[in-house]
């Protein structure tokens, strides 16, 4: 086919009605949280109805928020990415996902649900005892804190992009600092006050202005491709674009169909059954086999959203000519953030503004979330358990104010931890998605592994669980990239490094023989 010519674009601009769109979104969040807080004074809530809701979301709308969390703007930004620099081989990564969450499901949901705790770590203090829980639960915050400010981090860069219009490489730390403070105020504002129900229901909104983000983009890029869609399809394939199975065994790589079977699978089986920020979804359904049922659909809606930022990137690749001869726009040599440049040059007004709605959205979906879960712990995992023990309990019926200040405060701190991040992250030596789902192992593996001992075994005590804890934050730092080379340029001569999909095993497999080492105390259940 004839090389069509290449035709350069002007930056666009952020227009006035752009800047409306996506003050009516920011508007309206304001006002869900003010509502929230018109029905809270008429109604004041104790910490249990704060934190679960009554138990009486449905299943379809708690199965959407699950992904509204879930998928971050890593999601947003790095998938995209992903199948631009590479094939669709992520998508295999839904081979453990779905594995996961079946068990999930049909182990964890059931006997976590029916523990009747607000949080999943309440069933850890009969298990192994009180020590084991407030053990757990500040994993949880650690781990929990640091992905989450990573995520809120990572926003910050599109962000600044699209509002400031210029590269990704010209972004400045402090234009970072204003954006993340500016997505954490409007994130812990409307979560303050109306608790889990306000993050379910607006996860539901932002759910839909992704999805319309994903899907305007794809319908925008289909149009400006000069080429019928089969060849589009034919370009792709000859260019080993549509690539989905990995059997490679080279434990670089992350999204290799061993990995997804191994790796994935605990990797999964953590985000959905052990991290609270996701596993508080199944317990404010009407019933276990509805908190299981609205895992295992999330994961079903998820793959359609991924397989979409998916297609972006594939689009993207055809759209600025590396498959030759179909370049309808320039990219400047070095750029790695193509879907940010994309939508920064290429999109008409409104639409931007719409992306921009969708960009904000996501961010603010797996920041709310997150902060809702983090007080939860923080509050019903260490500060209600501490009043006990010093002999001032509360009922936890009882309307009071700890868990809009612990939602505030936690709010706070993530923001804090993103602007942390902001001056620590390094995007030569990881790319966005790694980078976001990398953090987690750090506490999933550790938790993960005490989960599985409890509920699967006889073994463990508090003491067993602390160390295995701490196996698993120490193994995977021993997996990150700089030990990792120098471990194995000493033992092999060669540095090499190991995927996250790989590290989550090791980590959690050491973790669970430690735990498993420990004797049950004849205070402590086994049941």
């Amino acid at each position: 086919m004839p090389a069509t010519p290449r035709i350069i674009l002007p930056l666009a601009a952020f227009g006035t009605v752009d800047w409306f769109i996506l003050g009516v979104y920011l508007a309206t969040m304001l006002v869900i949280g003010l509502v929230a807080a018109w029905r809270e004074s008429r109604h004041k809530s104790g910490t249990a109805e704060f934190f679960l809701g009554g138990r009486s979301m449905p299943t379809w709308a708690l199965a959407i928020s699950i992904v509204g969390s879930s998928l971050s703007v890593a999601t947003f930004v790095g998938v995209p990415d992903t199948a631009y620099g590479g094939n669709l081989t992520y998508l295999i990564l839904f081979v453990g996902n779905f594995s996961a969450v079946f068990l999930v499901g049909f182990v964890f949901v059931p006997r976590l649900y029916n523990a009747g705790t607000v949080t999943i770590y309440g069933y850890l203090a009969g298990r192994f005892g009180e020590g084991a829980r407030v053990a757990v639960s500040v994993t949880f915050l650690f781990g929990r804190m640091l992905a989450s400010g990573a995520r809120l981090m990572l926003a910050a860069v599109p962000l600044c992009m699209l509002v400031l219009n210029v590269p990704a490489g010209q972004v400045t730390r402090q234009q970072m600092v204003y954006a993340i403070l500016a997505i954490g105020f409007v994130g812990t504002f409307y979560t303050v006050f109306g608790g889990i129900r306000t993050v379910v229901w607006v996860d539901t909104i932002q759910f839909a202005l992704v999805v319309g983000a994903a899907a305007l983009t794809i319908g925008l890029l289909l149009h400006r491709i000069p080429m019928p869609f089969g060849d589009v399809v034919s370009t792709l394939r000859a260019a080993g674009k549509l690539k989905v199975v990995d059997l490679s065994a080279d434990l670089q790589k992350p999204y290799t169909l061993w990995a997804a079977m191994t790796g994935q699978v605990l990797v999964a089986a953590a985000a959905f059954g052990v991290d609270h920020d996701l596993a508080q979804r199944f317990l404010v359904a009407k019933s276990p086999s509805r908190g299981a049922l609205s895992v295992i659909a999330s994961q079903f809606v998820a793959v359609v959203v991924v397989f979409m930022f998916l297609a972006i990137g594939l689009l993207l690749y055809v759209y600025y000519g590396n498959a030759g001869g179909a370049a309808v726009a320039s990219l400047p040599a070095g750029e790695k953030a193509v879907y940010q440049w994309f939508l920064m040059t290429e999109l008409p007004p409104v639409a931007s503004g719409l992306a921009m709605a969708g960009l904000f959205a996501v961010s603010q979906g797996s920041m709310d979330s997150a902060v809702n879960a983090l007080a939860s712990s923080a509050v019903a995992d260490i500060y209600l358990p501490l009043r006990t023990m010093r002999g001032r309990p509360i009922d936890p019926d009882k309307p009071v104010d700890a868990p809009k200040i612990a939602v505030a405060a936690m709010g706070a701190v993530m923001t804090g931890f993103a602007v942390a991040c902001a001056y620590a992250y390094d995007p030569k030596q990881k790319g966005f998605l790694e980078f976001a789902l990398g953090v987690l192992n750090f506490a999933f593996s550790g938790m993960l592994a005490v989960f599985l001992t409890a509920l699967l075994t006889r073994r463990g005590n508090s003491r067993s669980v602390v160390l295995a804890l701490a196996t698993g934050v120490v193994v995977v730092a021993l997996t990150q990239d700089a030990p990792m080379r120098w471990i194995t340029e000493r033992l092999a001569g060669e540095p090499h490094t190991l995927a996250f999909t790989w590290a989550m095993p090791i980590a959690t497999g050491l973790a669970f023989l430690v735990c498993f080492s420990g004797r049950p105390s004849g205070s402590e259940r086994t049941t």
